[in-house]
């Protein structure tokens, strides 16, 4: 049986060839928008996978611009009341349904507090786009299974795009136009030594650093929804200080390595914890006692996460089937989640 995770999955380049093609006019709008008001903070409000895009474009950002990203709690407007003072910032808000109506209403009240509103989602027509002065449509077309794929892959592609073109960087431009290609490489990965690991696992890690870290929490997301797994996701650097201590033998651990500063200490985690007898698997380089899987390489370094992002999800809808789940459905969640 084919999934709707699998055939979404596999639409992820053609959806990210026409993200780049139909919205060039309104991220360029954007980024204007941006490079006139010249922020010195940028916010973001978003949940769930669209939370961990988030923190991806933190980093990116952060790295690219060296202008701070902070999480906005959207329950600061929606329950609270509380306005906050966000004049001389950015708001981007990112919703595949674009429909919760606590992100709509912190979208709604950024925006009265004196930012820039940015929305990202899959519906131009939404209420949280309606409250913003600028949307990013993703053009990504319908996600039947509950788990999101190309509607996370289009909003990171979404908010890399914004800051590609208002920081006017020609390399992350170039970047990007050649993701569809680098997505379909990255559909052909070979990760069967982690599914024989995990398809017996009650638990695991997974690691990663920088934009990395994201995908390492979406990994962990994705594991508990569609295979039952009690997964965890930290920093490379961050598990040495506490989690560390329950990683014993046989303990399954993913570091997500991608060509980057942060490779050799993600590589040295891997190699310390697997010293503690831990089965770790590693992308992007070796170390000692590590399974080492395969990865896109020569990639720039501010979209080889988004790619690890792509074989991960080719893999878990594979896991989440030998484990007997149907990864469409995940129990007791719903395709669209509407929180006050």
């Amino acid at each position: 049986m084919t999934t709707h995770m699998a055939r979404e999955v596999a639409e992820i380049p053609e959806a990210t060839a026409r993200f780049l093609l139909h919205s060039a006019g309104v991220v360029e709008k954007a980024a204007l928008s941006l490079r006139k008001a010249d922020p010195a903070l940028v916010v973001t409000v978003a949940r769930g996978s669209s939370d961990h895009a988030a923190t991806y474009l933190k980093y990116a950002i952060e790295l690219l611009a060296g202008i701070p990203v902070a999480s906005v709690g959207p329950s600061v407007a929606s329950i609270y009341g509380r306005p906050l003072r966000l004049s001389g910032a950015a708001c981007i808000g990112i919703s595949q349904s674009g429909r919760s109506p606590d992100i709509v209403e912190m979208m709604r009240a950024a925006g009265a507090g004196g930012a820039i509103p940015i929305a990202i989602t899959n519906f131009a027509d939404s209420p949280m786009a309606l409250a913003c002065t600028h949307c990013l449509p993703l053009h990504a077309g319908e996600e039947k299974s509950v788990a999101a794929t190309k509607t996370f892959v289009t909003s990171v592609l979404a908010g890399l795009a914004l800051l590609a073109e208002w920081q006017d960087d020609a390399a992350l431009r170039a970047a990007l136009h050649a993701l569809p290609e680098a997505f379909s490489a990255a559909l052909e990965l070979d990760w069967s030594p982690l599914s024989d690991r995990l398809s017996r696992a009650s638990h695991a890690y997974v690691l990663g650093r920088g934009p990395a870290f994201a995908i390492a929490a979406e990994a962990a997301l994705k594991l508990k929804e569609t295979c039952g797994l009690h997964a965890e996701s930290y920093s490379a650097a961050e598990v040495l200080h506490g989690p560390a201590a329950i990683v014993q033998a046989q303990f399954p651990v993913l570091a997500l390595g991608v060509e980057d500063a942060a490779l050799p200490h993600v590589a040295t985690t891997a190699g310390r914890l697997a010293g503690q007898g831990a089965d770790v698997f590693l992308t992007g380089t070796t170390a000692p006692g590590v399974t080492t899987l395969p990865s896109v390489a020569g990639l720039h370094p501010l979209v080889a996460p988004l790619v690890l992002a792509v074989a991960f999800y080719a893999f878990a809808e594979h896991l989440s089937r030998r484990r007997g789940f149907d990864p469409d459905t995940p129990p007791h969640l719903r395709k669209v989640t509407e929180t006050v």
